[in-house]
């Protein structure tokens, strides 16, 4: 195992047999071309780029890495069609709408081998999905939003699609974890991933509902947009944020007392994790996927008492300095 991976100061766990074999023999290895496809554009996905640049040197290969700009199921489309039309040796994907491009996924699946990342599609044929577990994050959010809500309140979802799989699952543990209890969901509201939307949204909610008793961000953009909608209403601090991921104004926000916490993934090993498995695929060897097809990359709760080791960690893998 990397040495890399000895002394991680945080709690991102590698687990369901996927072990690191970097390639000893590079050199005699057959030259592998895969991709890695976003499901949109944001600073969350320059994490998975570090980790699968990282691969790539581990594992002898070469990844194009694509972020879909639109973040619509249209822009995937024309990304995964023009990947199938090059002829490459795998494709992991993050998909934008499970249920409706399960056809596009198994025209892929079969021109190569495909792994599904961070939104699984459990219907396709991908050979497995490397990510959260969605449900369980949904939970953790829930734990989180029941701290901020002892006595009960109303809250309000926001993200870009709820038909992407990692948003139901998501949504629906938030929804088991605060049942029972007087907090109460209002809605959902989606964005579609336009950042301007997504602000918007925020503001018409706290206009509509002044006694709103939590925002809750679903996928990394969600919470800056929300922070910047409650300080341009003077309502920092008044109106508790959970969020999910990593961007640097969600950290902020943690840091000023603005978000209580903020649910995080590991991206740097989706990418990582992703490229492994397919380079293996690519060459016939085991991948040693577990039986279940589920390559489990767990969450942390990132707080105010341990957001400077996640930061110091985060800049690491990034390879910025300070």
């Amino acid at each position: 195992m990397n040495s890399r991976h000895s002394d991680l100061l945080l709690t991102f766990l590698l687990v369901g047999g996927c072990a690191r074999e970097p390639a000893e023999t590079s050199a005699a290895r057959k030259p592998v071309n895969i991709a890695f496809v976003t499901n949109n554009a944001s600073d969350f996905w320059r994490i998975a780029e570090a980790g699968v640049r990282k691969a790539e040197i581990d594992f002898s290969v070469k990844c194009d890495f694509r972020m879909a700009p639109s973040g619509t199921a249209a822009d995937q489309q024309a990304i995964i069609e023009a990947l199938i039309a090059r002829g490459i040796d795998g494709m992991a994907i993050s998909p934008n709408d499970s249920e409706n491009q399960i056809d596009l996924l198994n025209k892929a699946a079969a021109a190569m081998p495909l792994i599904c990342h961070d939104s699984d599609a459990p219907k396709s044929n991908r050979r497995c999905f490397v990510g959260t577990d969605n449900y369980k994050a949904g939970r953790a959010a829930g734990t989180l939003i029941r701290e901020v809500l002892p006595e009960g309140g109303k809250i309000m979802l926001f993200v870009g699609r709820i038909d992407a799989q990692n948003a139901i699952e998501r949504a629906n543990g938030i929804r088991d974890e605060v049942k029972g209890t007087s907090i109460e969901v209002l809605d959902i509201r989606t964005d579609l991933t336009d950042r301007a939307k997504a602000k918007s949204n925020v503001e018409d909610v706290i206009a509509s509902t002044p006694d709103i008793g939590c925002l809750v961000g679903l996928w990394s953009y969600n919470g800056p947009a929300i922070l910047s909608a409650v300080k341009d209403a003077r309502k920092s601090g008044q109106i508790p944020i959970v969020c999910f991921d990593e961007e640097p104004d969600t950290l902020q926000g943690i840091e000023e007392g603005a978000i209580r916490a903020t649910v995080v993934q590991d991206p740097y090993e989706f990418g990582y994790q992703s490229v492994q498995i397919l380079a293996a695929l690519a060459r016939d060897e085991d991948p040693k996927i577990p039986e279940d097809r589920i390559v489990d990359v767990p969450v942390q709760i990132i707080r105010k008492d341990n957001l400077e080791a996640f930061r110091k960690r985060l800049a690491e893998r990034l390879g910025k300095k300070g």
